[in-house]
């Protein structure tokens, strides 16, 4: 038995929830999954730029990369963190202590990248490092979550778990095709009816509101799932430098198309309803990541 998984054998469910009660966080919090199905559609450079353009008007912001073995979030952004998320699973350090400090005054979960075995876990271990949320002590305002590609269980749990799930798509074929089988997995199996679909690397107003009309239509058709349009974030040949340069567009060229579109999505998710109804609190969303776990724990056994 793996070293990390020897010690979460050794955590009763009673300790679960003595963890939760003791986390220190009081700030109602929103949590939010960047996803999208295919890879590509570039969701990591939406949640990056999200989450500066949220902490640009005041907030606290976390960003979990939560795509375990092909981190991309450190890379976008020219960062080199000592630690990753495959310390955490070996039980070498803490969540408090992999936390890095990003631009803008962001907190940055980082993943890990090149580890094989971290794009395996096992449902332990994916337990794991969802109890150590429960271990957190900062206040945050949003917990912006990138997840992987695909439909995962580790996608799964994440999307099933967050306040809001924001879907990113291209207008390619695939991306299309991807984004409404994850729409259609999280409504049928996991009762998610709420999406917010953003149109990434578009030309025009147009030709994004075509792509969210084209994933409406059939939600609205084949399943019990409303879509709302969060917008557009348009080709930008600012937003292609800004990548080559390791950086976050809203922070190297703020005046540029898409650091505009950026900030006007972060002021759309700010009117979203608040977190400060029944579930509006961390602990809530880990909870929700630990019945899901357990579940498919139960499935496994």
């Amino acid at each position: 038995m793996h070293m990390y998984e020897t010690a979460l054998a050794k955590k009763r469910p009673s300790d679960q929830a003595v963890g939760l009660r003791k986390m220190k966080q009081h700030r109602p919090v929103k949590v939010i999954a960047v996803t999208g199905g295919k890879g590509g559609v570039g969701k990591t450079n939406v949640a990056v730029n999200l989450s500066l353009s949220l902490a640009a008007t005041g907030n606290d912001v976390m960003l979990l990369d939560a795509d375990f073995g092909l981190a991309n979030v450190d890379v976008q952004l020219g960062l080199s963190p000592e630690y990753d998320l495959s310390h955490l699973v070996s039980g070498e350090r803490n969540l408090e202590e992999i936390i890095i400090d990003g631009p803008g005054g962001i907190k940055i979960i980082p993943a890990s990248s090149g580890i094989s075995r971290m794009a395996d876990l096992t449902q332990r271990e994916r337990a794991g490092i969802i109890h150590a949320f429960s271990e957190l002590s900062c206040d945050v305002d949003y917990l912006i979550v990138d997840t992987s590609a695909g439909i995962s269980d580790s996608v799964v749990s994440f999307c099933k778990a967050s306040h809001e799930v924001l879907v990113v798509v291209c207008d390619e074929p695939a991306s299309i095709t991807d984004a409404y089988a994850l729409i259609k997995v999280m409504n049928r199996e996991h009762g998610v009816d709420h999406f917010h679909v953003l149109a990434n690397m578009v030309y025009s107003n147009r030709q994004g509101t075509e792509l969210y009309n084209k994933l409406s239509l059939a939600a609205n058709h084949f399943l019990d799932a409303s879509l709302s349009f969060l917008g557009i974030i348009p080709q930008d040949e600012r937003l292609r430098q800004a990548v080559q340069k390791q950086r976050a567009v809203v922070a190297s060229y703020p005046s540029s198309p898409s650091a505009t579109a950026f900030r006007k999505v972060a002021g759309h998710v700010e009117n979203w309803p608040g977190a400060q109804k029944a579930g509006g609190q961390l602990e809530f969303f880990v909870e929700r990541l630990i019945n899901y776990e357990n579940e498919l724990g139960g499935l496994e056994s």
